[in-house]
């Protein structure tokens, strides 16, 4: 079964959304393959616990499996809905799924999350086995499907949205890209990456596989895969993503500049590997990881605008929006987050630009009348936006130590 949430779609304001037709096209895949085998999908469109209300009315539901989910909202929806399967005496079990190590299975040795990439990478190394990352094959249990007429699935029209331009995403990763990744994975004008994190979001492809791969083929590639991870149980020991995670940094006087913003969205900031990156997003739902890094410190520290504006414009238009990875990265760039790069460290666009696209090839895709009289002139001087905002963090940063101080000194 699943259930199209409307907690969560009514939220989405754009109605030509690409993860909505992502899932849509997934879920009527998937209903292809049931029926062939005689079974079909349930597909419900609703608030989750209504929903289950009425499933309790119209089946003799015995037991309910699903898979967890490390998120604040998810967790107290499955918590609600497991509060109501119970009252009616229906057991409710979860598995770990959409991860190899998961929660608290990754700990220091004296107790405790880590909040650094790379201990934390070494202990998930130390602990992995093969075992981790074995397949579990459904087409070995198709005898228990359930038996039923084909029933139908909702349209998008119904589900309240429209058709995107969505194209289709590869469903497997070569190992030739995975052999060449460490050499390619910064080029943002070829296809260097695997373009899974979609899939991993969605679960249409398994984690497991792509481990499996990178062990054959890329260190460097598990490595990002163990991000992932570490960013997510970040988020489930530290469920606040509103917040900085140095509370610190909270103390930025950003500016609350609409206009800068609403030009940064739009790729008119004058910075051409910027402004690439932006336009790939807004036309695509994607962007490259080297270009994220460069658009996430330019609004952050040329603008001084405040990372939260980033993270949820981020989460309203990339195809695979996935919370902690989302967080994580905004406040890595900012300064803010675990593990982040330190406030003083500043990309430099231009340099940027020559060392990862010096042929253009990546910013003349998106940008293509850079260099021209119709190319927007640059809305800040690098070197004083830079200086800026080493001025502003450290203003906030000797701010919040100062209060802290004064706090220790009425305390004591």
């Amino acid at each position: 079964m699943f259930i199209f949430d409307t907690d969560i779609l009514d939220k989405l304001q754009d109605k030509a959304d690409r993860r909505v037709e992502f899932i849509h096209r997934a879920l009527t895949r998937l209903q292809v393959k049931f029926v062939e085998q005689g079974s079909s999908l349930l597909v419900e469109h609703g608030r989750p616990l209504d929903v289950w209300k009425c499933l309790l009315e119209r089946f003799d539901i015995t037991a309910v499996t699903t898979n967890h989910d490390h998120e604040p909202y998810a967790n107290s929806r499955d918590k609600a809905i497991e509060d109501l399967l119970v009252a009616h005496g229906v057991p409710f079990h979860t598995y770990k799924d959409i991860s190899i190590f998961e929660r608290d299975e990754v700990m220091k040795d004296a107790g405790g999350p880590y909040t650094v990439y790379t201990p934390y990478m070494r202990k998930w190394k130390a602990l992995f086995t093969p075992e981790a990352a074995k397949p579990f094959p459904s087409g070995h249990h198709l005898d228990g499907l359930w038996r039923s007429s084909p029933l139908p699935l909702p349209s998008l029209e119904v589900l309240g949205f429209l058709t995107t331009d969505l194209g289709e995403l590869p469903m497997m990763v070569s190992a030739s890209l995975l052999k060449h990744y460490h050499e390619t994975r910064d080029t943002p004008s070829i296809p260097g990456t695997s373009r899974m994190s979609p899939h991993l979001r969605f679960g249409t492809v398994s984690v497991r596989s792509l481990v499996r791969e990178a062990l054959k083929h890329s260190d460097k590639y598990l490595n990002e895969l163990i991000w992932r991870e570490f960013y997510m149980q970040i988020l489930w020991h530290f469920p606040h993503p509103d917040k900085a995670f140095k509370p610190a940094y909270d103390n930025i006087a950003w500016r609350h500049d609409e206009q800068a913003f609403k030009a940064w969205c739009e790729g008119r900031t004058g910075y051409p590997l910027v402004d690439a990156g932006m336009r790939e997003l807004n036309a695509t739902g994607l962007m490259h990881n080297r270009v994220r890094m460069v658009v996430a410190s330019f609004l952050t520290k040329h603008l001084l605008i405040d990372w939260r504006w980033g993270e949820a414009w981020f989460a309203a238009k990339l195809l695979d929006f996935e919370l902690s990875s989302n967080n994580g990265g905004w406040q890595w760039a900012s300064g803010s987050g675990c593990d982040a790069a330190p406030y003083f460290r500043v990309f430099n666009p231009h340099l940027q630009l020559e060392k990862f696209d010096p042929a253009l090839k990546y910013v003349k895709i998106w940008v293509p009348e850079y260099g021209s009289a119709n190319y927007v002139q640059p809305m800040v001087v690098h070197e004083v936006a830079r200086k800026r905002a080493l001025e502003t963090y450290k203003q906030g940063l000797e701010g919040s130590r100062a209060m802290e101080q004064g706090q220790t000194k009425l305390f004591t």
